[in-house]
């Protein structure tokens, strides 16, 4: 038995694990030249974050990671590329195995040299990275040219590269302008986007796209070819110069929220703990509690000319006589 602390660890864990230790791979990585010529011994472990459950009941291997087919991978790869740096090949060589491993999530790779040429009695050398598969929500706008056709290509443009792949997009909305009113309407959306990008690596490649687009940063909230922003990125919250996670006032901005519902509902804001749907709601009663006060000061400010008027009318009366 498990004891408490123990068993609620072993429920939060969201993948199950199949180890691959000390695969040995000759190879021709290093610095030095004569590296890359003779070769030397490299020892490569992973561990394969994955979900077993299905396998586990039916037996069936096609159900899960078949760990012989990645370590004939692991060995091939390695032989048949050549990195100065060990960093560069677990870069690689895990990239490659989320990229092309069916049902693997997150990969923690280690890729030992024992024979590292550092002329001192040692055991080996070894780099360790972990990496895996995020979810990313990306906001998509436009309010000039072809607004449509702006969106559907930054929504290709990211399905093309390497690492990203485009899991849903809602359909597009028709809004009014944000902060500066006096330009066009938006066309606004929302997709979700399963990514091997790092956030700012992601950030890059969405300016990228709006400046192929034709975006240019002249007027704060003011009209552009193209708005692409990092709604979401897994459960990160995250404040820098460049860049805020969750996007800043997501959960009051109702081109933002519409959009989002239609493909991720029950997702929660990592902050505050709301979903979605919840958020969107309380953003419809404020902006009708807005409108209302709007108009309620609106009648005010009537009945106030209104008292003033005659009492104007009434003075003029009485100067009259």
């Amino acid at each position: 038995m498990y004891g408490k602390e123990e068993g609620r660890q072993k429920m939060k864990k969201d993948y199950d694990e199949i180890r691959i230790e000390d695969l040995e791979v000759f190879a021709n990585h290093g610095v030095f030249p004569e590296e890359n010529v003779l070769g030397q011994k490299f020892l490569v472990s992973a561990v394969l974050y994955t979900d077993t459950r299905r396998a586990g009941l039916t037996d069936d291997l096609s159900a899960s990671i078949h760990y012989g087919e990645v370590s004939a991978f692991i060995d091939r790869y390695l032989r048949e590329h050549t990195f100065q740096l060990l960093e560069r090949a677990a870069e690689a060589l895990a990239e490659e195995l989320l990229l092309h491993t069916a049902g693997l999530e997150k990969i923690r790779l280690e890729i030992k040299k024992p024979w590292a040429p550092v002329r001192l009695p040692l055991k080996t050398v070894s780099v360790v990275i972990e990496r895996q598969w995020h979810t990313a929500y990306i906001a998509l706008g436009s309010n000039m040219g072809d607004r449509e056709k702006y969106i559907t290509d930054a929504v290709e443009a990211l399905g093309a590269l390497k690492g990203c792949v485009v899991e849903k997009c809602s359909s597009f909305i028709e809004t009014p302008p944000y902060g500066v009113t006096d330009q066009d309407d938006f066309l606004n959306g929302c997709l979700k986007l399963r990514t091997l990008f790092y956030p700012k690596e992601l950030l890059r490649e969405l300016n990228r796209i709006e400046m192929e687009a034709g975006r240019e940063r002249i007027v704060h909230w003011g009209p552009r070819t193209l708005d692409l922003d990092i709604i979401l990125y897994d459960d990160l919250v995250y404040e820098g110069d460049e860049l805020c996670i969750p996007h800043v006032e997501m959960h009051k901005r109702d081109f933002v929220l519409r959009p989002l519902f239609e493909i991720a509902p029950y997702v929660r804001h990592p902050a505050y703990g709301k979903t979605v749907a919840e958020m969107l709601e309380e953003e419809r009663k404020c902006s009708k509690r807005i409108i209302k006060y709007k108009k309620t000061k609106k009648k005010r400010r009537g009945k106030v000319r209104e008292i003033r008027n005659r009492q104007k009318n009434a003075k003029n009366m009485n100067n009259t006589l």
